[in-house]
């Protein structure tokens, strides 16, 4: 069976050639950065002990330093599931969600089409650039220099020019013995309907030659010079040319990314060529088009936070906007997008000749993610003076966020809007106001820093941070456990940044399951200096985990114990803040019954078993509270000069 030309094209650039060979290798993260899709491992095809198989996720292809195997994804699957070339294409165009074609007897024939096509583009190339180069070519020469563009760039990017004729590009081409059908084919010309030698479809324009990642010329870009016809024109589609799949300046910008450059995407050829003769290697730009779904797929192979850089203008805003919806349900945990807006309604290019380099950086290292917008495009213009705009708001953004398949990254952009909306409806408060319920003062609303009361203050947040004290260091100590509650770590929010950084590292190095290797890899990777400081803690060197390295199962157990105090805790503590914000309004006995239900669940968490109940009262709700807990919990509601009123027996208060 043959295939149609573009298929395995197609099919690379859709899987992943990292999660291809991840399911063969255990990855050396020591020594790879996914962010970067630079992966190494020790080679699959012979035996060794060292990283010195290489995998470049984002150009496609591995290597191996000590045997010298090289492939892309399909070679891979073939050598290592021992099939043939089209059972490995069969197998990754399952897993691609592609299709495989009919048996098409005629696939040589349309290859060595596409081959002349590429022939007939090239040709065109030539002869355009030729163009500009005549007194025909002077006011686009003048045009070029206008926007500051030297000769050498003009060269490197291979501008050109088509003459106002109906008919240049035709004769010329078919002068040199270049097929009609080719030319016709390669979206070059149109056939006339008047019976006429079929007419050029650029005509009075400077023309962009578009190549592919590979470097074949598929299709042109043409600014008009006059006033007739579209400002900008891209080639029709043809079979070389898919405008919804196709970047500008792909191969190079890949290969820029892969070097560490951020990956811009601009709107137009010219802003691309601006940044790209700016020190800006890895720019792009969509066409012309809105940005594709496949054309999204392929800025996150190139790298995993691409930049948005749209013009500052009312048009740059709403395609931002636009962009959010597309990409919410594609988003993935290290795939994201930030927005960099130009300054003044300006572009890229304008940005750059009125300020250089630096006022660009600038404008990059500002870029906002993608959340922000999200807010902005739901809030800018709108009132919420009321309950009901208050509720409507939740609703847009609730459906918003829904979108997101993943359901971490959806809490995390959850989380993120709550704090966004706590700053809008807190608003400026005087610092006391009289209630008409009360007749007496209400405090100035808590701000996000001090919101919190006393039971979720310092001594809770202490005691989190000797848990998760004890939590590393068990892990450091039995690491073989370390996959069994994987999900659990991935959501844990550490107190300090030094237990993060620690977390981090442990979750990396999963796969290695004895103490001394795990230990070497951290202290290669974050000093000695953070595992000195951990197992110095008096509660950690008395932890019945760390007393008994030997017993896994005890480890487990006491493991699993403090995971659940912890993750107990801090569900207490939300409760009694978003209770604490319910308080701003008009409180009630439902709210105080949220907060002593919460200093309950808290309590009880960390409550060790058999404790003695003479510690403990019943609330008036049935709740169990630590004698200690309801005395704090007295002081606060005294703080915020609230004292609940006894509901009669209806339940409803007097």
């Amino acid at each position: 069976m043959s295939l149609p030309p573009g298929f395995v094209d197609e099919l690379r650039s859709r899987v992943s050639l990292a999660q291809v060979v991840g399911r063969k290798v255990a990855w050396d993260m020591r020594k790879s950065n996914s962010g970067k899709g630079d992966m190494w491992a020790p080679c699959p095809f012979h035996q060794e002990k060292t990283a010195s198989f290489h995998v470049d996720d984002r150009k496609g292809f591995y290597y191996c330093f000590g045997c010298h195997a090289k492939g892309d994804a399909i070679s891979f699957v073939c050598e290592t599931e021992n099939v043939g070339f089209m059972e490995a294409v069969e197998i990754l165009a399952r897993e691609a969600g592609m299709q495989m074609p009919e048996r098409d007897p005629r696939a040589r024939e349309k290859a060595d089409r596409r081959s002349r096509l590429v022939e007939v583009m090239e040709q065109a190339v030539n002869v355009y650039r030729l163009q500009l180069r005549t007194a025909a070519g002077a006011e686009a020469r003048a045009y070029l220099d206008r926007r500051g563009l030297t000769a050498q760039a003009i060269e490197r990017w291979e501008i050109g020019f088509a003459p106002p004729g109906w008919h240049g590009l035709w004769e010329q081409l078919t002068a040199k013995g270049a097929p009609p059908d080719l030319i016709l084919g390669a979206g070059l010309a149109k056939p006339s309907d008047k019976g006429r030698a079929p007419y050029d479809v650029f005509r009075n324009r400077i023309v962009f030659p578009i190549r592919d990642a590979h470097g074949r010329a598929i299709a042109f870009g043409g600014r008009a010079m006059g006033e007739d016809g579209p400002k900008y024109l891209n080639s029709p589609e043809t079979e070389l040319f898919d405008k919804g799949r196709t970047l500008f300046n792909h191969g190079p910008a890949r290969e820029a990314a892969g070097k560490g450059q951020p990956l811009i995407v601009a709107e137009g050829y010219m802003d691309v060529i601006a940044l790209v003769e700016a020190g800006f290697g890895g720019a792009v730009a969509p066409l012309g088009t809105a940005i594709t779904e496949d054309q999204l797929r392929l800025l996150w192979r190139l790298h995993p936070e691409p930049i948005i850089a749209l013009d500052g203008d009312q048009a740059g805003i709403r395609a931002a906007r636009r962009l959010i919806d597309l990409a919410l349900p594609m988003l993935e945990a290290g795939q994201a997008l930030r927005f960099a807006l130009m300054p003044g309604g300006q572009d890229p290019d304008e940005v750059l000749r009125a300020g250089g380099p630096e006022a660009m950086q600038k404008v990059l290292d500002a870029a906002r993610p993608m959340v922000q917008l999200l807010w902005e495009r739901e809030t800018e213009g709108r009132d919420f003076d009321s309950p009901e705009r208050k509720a409507a708001l939740d609703r847009d953004l609730r459906k918003a966020i829904v979108r997101i398949k993943d359901p971490k990254l959806r809490r995390h952009y959850a989380d993120e809007i709550n704090r966004m909306r706590w700053e809008l409806f807190r608003g400026p408060r005087e610092t006391a106001r009289r209630s008409p319920r009360w007749g007496r003062a209400v405090p100035e609303a808590p701000r996000p820093s001090t919101r919190s009361s006393d039971l979720v203050s310092a001594p809770a947040r202490f005691e989190e941070e000797l848990r998760e004290a004890v939590i590393l260091a068990t892990l450091v100590t039995h690491p073989s456990l370390i996959r069994d509650v994987e999900g659990d770590l991935e959501c844990l929010d550490c107190a300090t940044e030094a237990h993060a950084q620690l977390l981090g590292a442990l979750i990396a190095l999963a796969h290695e399951t004895e103490p001394a290797a795990l230990r070497a890899a951290l202290e290669a990777r974050l000093g000695a200096a953070p595992l000195e400081k951990l197992f110095s803690l008096g509660h950690v060197r008395i932890a019945p985990t760390i007393r008994n390295p030997g017993d896994r199962e005890k480890a487990a157990l006491c493991l699993a114990e403090e995971l659940g105090k912890l993750k107990a805790a801090r569900g207490a503590a939300r409760e009694i803040e978003e209770a604490m914000h319910d308080m701003q309004g008009l409180a009630d006995e439902g709210v105080t019954w949220r907060l002593s239900q919460a200093a309950e669940a808290r309590n009880h968490a960390a409550r060790p078993a058999g404790e003695d109940e003479a510690d403990y009262e019943v609330g008036s709700n049935g709740a169990r509270i630590d004698r200690s807990e309801r005395t704090a919990f007295a002081d606060l509601l005294a703080r915020i000069g609230y004292t609940p009123e006894k509901p009669d027996s209806s339940g409803q208060q007097g």
